[in-house]
């Protein structure tokens, strides 16, 4: 009987996965696999930023799974994971129903001999009073579009009463990656906004704040590379807040601890991660208490033998002492992702060898002010912490996603899509105005 491989979820990870398994293992006939998403298409996670603000074309962006399933040779179903029967090896899939609540695919269930859990997080509010009603996050593509829409509406009204004063406040809570690649594009957005005749709010005029409860911005790098953007933003005239956690959030702004008001017209809160409500105890898998999956070195759960996990979902070891975890980065996933197709191919193959151990290897990280600059540090055999900053660091950083598209495409498409985008750019706006 042909081994049956199910992935669920189309993520960084998940996806890379099922493209590269369809490849191989579904390409020759010696296992099934089949990747499932609620969604219909897939955009790179670090990119949900450029899509909230406008700076990232969705459409030209986006990979379709029908077809990715198609000229890769795996199988895609589209439903949400609501159930798992371990001693049956299958997993529920709810029904999908459209806008209106009419169902358009029935609930089904899927067996597996391999099961893959890759649904990656959700963002952690950490019970902020508030956070959950008035707070934007930016965990899934239609959140990242809700945010723009917003944020267009409000240039929209300003612009349709002939003002030229008007002012909009935007409050983000997390000096993190996205935190920060967030303000650096709304404040490059303003300025677009207002080049394509929204002249309603001035640039001068979007007051941007970010709020941080640690002592530093970008907390999980070094205090160079802090300090480094720290000095980019208030050149952009971000406002920083240090030291400052947020107590609650009202529909008029945030309330630190410290019982400072930040009035806000739009609300972000971009701190933290947590597994999805659903995971805790799911099927009897033991999670942590973010309700993360909590897995081997070997990415196999800690309960059952069948069930792998990787990426923003699975609490896995970072050294032998088990101290830390792996972090929850896109490099995380696609290392595991790598380690997984060894792993599941020598499963089908029946080979008898030990399954290989996860060794997360930090190739650097790297942070997006939009069109400004960039700044990082890039580690690797021959260079152990080089800090790049500037053009150099952008054009890493860019190479990133590229990298992403060459793994799912191929080298040839993805050069194909490089010259595609390059030519785009004088026939499209460079801000999304819809």
């Amino acid at each position: 009987m042909t081994h049956r491989i199910v992935i669920v979820g189309g993520g960084a990870g998940g996806l890379e996965l099922a493209t590269r398994l369809g490849r191989t293992l579904g390409k020759r006939g010696t296992a099934r696999v089949t990747l499932v998403d609620k969604q219909l298409t897939h955009i790179w996670k670090p990119l949900l930023h450029e899509v909230a603000a406008g700076s990232l074309n969705t459409s030209e962006n986006e990979l379709n799974y029908v077809a990715q399933a198609k000229w890769n040779h795996f199988d895609f179903e589209i439903g949400t994971l609501c159930d798992l029967d371990r001693e049956k090896r299958e997993i529920h899939l709810a029904a999908v129903k459209d806008e209106q609540g009419h169902e358009m695919v029935p609930e089904r269930r899927l067996g597996y001999d391999t099961l893959v859990l890759a649904v990656g997080s959700r963002t952690n509010d950490f019970g902020t009073q508030g956070a959950a009603e008035h707070c934007i996050f930016l965990d899934s593509l239609p959140q990242a579009i809700i945010f723009h829409k917003k944020l267009l509406n409000h240039y929209l009204s300003a612009h349709s009463t002939q003002a030229t004063d008007g002012k909009i406040s935007v409050a983000i809570v997390g000096a993190g990656a996205t935190g920060v690649e967030l303000a650096a594009e709304l404040h490059n957005a303003a300025h677009e906004l207002a080049a394509y005749g929204l002249k309603g709010i001035q640039p001068q005029n979007m007051d941007i704040t970010i709020i941080e409860a640690g002592p530093k911005v970008l907390p999980a790098l070094s205090d160079r590379i802090s300090k480094s953007v720290l000095d980019a933003l208030e050149k952009l005239g971000v406002k920083v807040l240090t030291s400052s956690p947020v107590k609650e959030v009202t529909a008029d702004g945030m309330m630190t601890v410290d019982g400072r008001m930040i009035p806000a017209n739009l609300k972000v809160w971009a701190a933290g991660i947590r597994g999805h409500a659903f995971m805790k105890d799911f099927g009897g898998l033991e999670t942590n208490r973010i309700d993360q999956l909590v897995v081997r070195p070997t990415l196999q759960t800690t309960r059952d033998d069948n069930i792998f996990a990787l990426g923003d979902c699975a609490a896995c070891p970072a050294d032998a002492e088990g101290t830390r975890n792996v972090p929850p980065r896109a490099q995380s996933a696609h290392q595991m992702a790598s380690m997984l197709v060894k792993s599941l191919t020598q499963r089908v193959d029946g080979l008898s060898e030990p399954l290989p151990a996860f060794t997360y290897r930090d190739n650097g990280s790297l942070v997006s002010l939009s069109l400004f600059s960039a700044v990082g540090n890039l580690m690797g055999n021959l260079m152990r912490d080089v800090h790049v900053e500037g053009w150099l660091a952008r054009l890493f950083y860019m190479s990133l996603y590229r990298m992403h598209q060459v793994a799912l495409y191929g080298v040839i498409r993805t050069g194909l899509l490089v010259i595609s985008d390059r030519l785009g750019r004088s026939t499209v706006p460079r801000l999304k105005l819809h």
